[in-house]
């Protein structure tokens, strides 16, 4: 029995591994702004934490640890993204992201990481993007964002080289939540309408036939029961999750962005 502390748990991939890692036997202290969308579940712990108030995230994480003792695994899940052109994206939106999607993680791993150090054991799981690497148009502050997530945990690991505490980059591609839903759409220039409108129809598509999130969490349980894993996995659809990053990685920057315009049809 592992005991796990997990953001984002009252929606999409972060519910679905609540449920996954309850079932299996875990005991799992799960986040969300509203606690009152968290699930009653036995062994499920419900903690209110908004990830973009900077001042909660301490005095919580210690309230829940003093609770459970110790962690034996991070799962940094929480996340919502932004919608519409970069260069009319307001700054107060773009620290928003960047808030929420990299230094609220980080500062909960610098916390697990300060507990799980004196027991020399532990596992991170920072769920960043594929988007880190394959970048949507018109959502740059969340591109950014899981992007800076990943070259950081990324360097952690590099640091943490002789340690048994393990960190892991978990990279979804396109999966079936309601992540859509709740986006926020900023108004844009006439310039940008019309391209706007022809990526969300894409993205919006996408993500309608994309795998259900218990793919991804039965992947975080397999993380959380193996010993030993690849330092980043990615998970998803075998298109998006592997023969796209696969080609990718072999192009030059120029046919990169002309491949990813042709995609979305920005061309």
């Amino acid at each position: 029995m592992k005991r796990v502390f997990l953001t984002g748990a009252s929606s999409g991939i972060g519910l679905a591994t609540a449920h996954a890692l309850v079932a299996q036997g875990h005991e799992v202290w799960g986040t969300s702004r509203d606690p009152n969308r968290l699930p009653q579940l036995k062994h499920f712990h419900p903690v209110q934490l908004d990830l973009r108030h900077h001042s909660e995230i301490d005095g919580v994480f210690v309230t829940c640890l003093r609770e459970a003792g110790h962690f034996d695994v991070l799962i940094n899940n929480a996340g919502s993204g932004h919608f519409g052109a970069a260069e009319f994206l307001p700054l107060p939106d773009i620290a928003d992201q960047f808030q929420l999607l990299f230094f609220a993680p980080v500062r909960l791993m610098q916390l697990a990481l300060a507990e799980m150090r004196p027991r020399g054991t532990g596992l991170v799981i920072n769920v960043t993007s594929l988007v880190g690497r394959l970048p949507v148009p018109f959502m740059a502050a969340y591109d950014a964002a899981k992007a800076a997530m990943s070259a950081f945990t990324m360097s952690i690991q590099i640091e943490l080289a002789h340690s048994r505490i393990r960190i892991v980059d978990l990279q979804p591609a396109d999966i079936r939540t309601g992540f859509n839903d709740v986006v926020i759409k900023s108004g844009c220039d006439q310039l940008y309408s019309a391209r706007i409108a022809k990526t969300w129809d894409i993205v919006d598509r996408n993500l309608k036939e994309a795998p259900e999130p218990d793919l991804v969490a039965r992947r975080m349980v397999k993380l959380i029961e193996q010993t030993s894993s690849a330092p980043r996995v990615t998970v998803g659809g075998l298109f998006q999750a592997a023969i796209a990053p696969l080609i990718f990685r072999f192009l030059p920057q120029r046919l990169r962005i002309w491949g990813l315009r042709k995609y979305y049809h920005l061309e």
